[in-house]
């Protein structure tokens, strides 16, 4: 019996080359290996597959160069190795690049190679493209997130239309009663101030439902979102021409510095309620006399647009609150700045809907600036790099 083995293994030894071929055969890892300068020495058929690098273009290159430029910046590469030497493996998922700059998702393993007598002599690298993976749990996380917003939207939608909508149409009924009851005796002059606060209530109830429909658009009409490339000085100055007369009653400068051919991408109506929300809402805030001033700066593939007003400013305490409102601070603010509350939400709806994003700055009794962003150009249908988080 001992016999019979020992002919086995000595026939059955796998050679370097049978394990090359196994190693060559994985299609779906790219495995290869770096010498002590991290320069790549071998290659296998599935990195080819991954990368899209052949054999004998690929050797001899230094390993960052399947690392994206923000990964080499920061010295990723480097820092894989180290790890590997340190604890005797690095294992990592991130992004990579292939040949074409196209970048992919990937589940990654360093380790040291070392010779008999114990001495690294180079590394192996083996990872796998998990992308489509990334995409399904990206969009499971999106989803769940998508339904919380939902869920808190139709809370705020349901106490606004209970408490903010509910609460002043109870008033004006009351008001119509007591008119309607004392009609034949009640004195002119108090009859005409009842209908002119009527007149104003209904207004403010209209601008609210107007409000409201805007808000739930964001979530529930995605077939009414159509984005397109804008010119923003057009939509800007539109929007200066409608607020014109609101500022000249005040005595308020509109002043802007866009130039021609600044671009955005973005929905067009939701760009002009962006753009009025923010404005008419700096007018409510302003002095007599004071200045609006909206300016724009390109930064990467965004574009920044910054809206200054001279205003009354605000505290921390209300910033750190002012995109996230809760629904008692919600009614007050729709209460004290007729639909202020919800226009700011509707305005942080429509940028997140665009890809965009806003904060602000302040200081009180020096006013505040109003920051947001868009993307400039369409953006890619690759995966968003804006969201590297990793796989569990």
């Amino acid at each position: 019996m001992q016999k019979t083995t020992k002919v086995l293994k000595e026939q059955y030894v796998p050679t370097a080359e049978f394990y090359s071929q196994i190693i060559d055969s994985l299609q779906d890892y790219s495995i290869f290996t770096v010498d002590k300068e991290l320069n790549i020495n071998s290659w296998n058929s599935g990195a080819t597959k991954i990368f899209q690098y052949e054999t004998d273009e690929i050797i001899g290159k230094p390993f960052e160069v399947i690392f994206t430029k923000e990964d080499k910046i920061a010295g990723v590469p480097k820092q894989e190795i180290d790890l590997a030497l340190k604890m005797g493996r690095s294992v990592d998922v991130r992004w990579h690049a292939c040949k074409d700059g196209k970048i992919f998702y990937a589940d990654g393993l360093v380790f040291p190679l070392k010779s008999i007598d114990g001495e690294v002599i180079g590394y192996v690298k083996i990872l796998r493209d998990i992308t489509s993976r990334k995409i399904s749990e990206d969009a499971i996380k999106k989803y769940s997130k998508e339904l919380e917003e939902l869920n808190l939207h139709k809370e705020n939608v349901l106490a606004i239309l209970s408490h903010d909508l509910r609460s002043p149409l109870a008033g004006i009924i009351q008001a119509a009663e007591y008119l309607k009851l004392n009609f034949d005796t009640i004195a002119p002059a108090l009859a005409k101030d009842l209908l002119n606060e009527f007149h104003k209530a209904t207004i403010n109830e209209l601008n609210m439902l107007d409000y409201l429909v805007e808000w739930a658009r964001i979530k529930y009409a995605a077939d009414a979102f159509v984005p397109a490339k804008i010119e923003l000085i057009h939509s800007v100055e539109k929007v200066f021409q409608s607020l014109k007369e609101t500022a000249a009653i005040n005595t308020i400068n509109l002043h802007h510095d866009i130039e021609e051919n600044c671009n955005v991408f973005a929905d067009e109506k939701m760009l002009l309620s962006i753009l009025q929300n923010i404005v008419s809402n700096a007018i409510k805030h302003s002095h007599s006399g004071g200045e609006i001033t909206l300016s724009a700066k390109k930064s990467t593939d965004m574009m920044i647009v910054v809206i200054k007003d001279t205003g009354i400013g605000m505290s921390k305490e209300i910033q750190d609150k002012l995109f996230t409102p809760q629904v008692k601070s919600l009614s007050k603010a729709v209460e004290e700045n007729k639909g202020a509350g919800i226009g700011l939400l509707l305005v942080k709806g429509f940028l997140e809907k665009n890809g965009g994003r806003i904060w602000v700055e302040s200081e009180v009794g020096k006013g505040s600036s109003f920051y947001f962003t868009l993307p400039i150009d369409k953006p890619s249908k690759n995966i968003d790099r804006l969201e590297k988080t990793e796989v569990d």
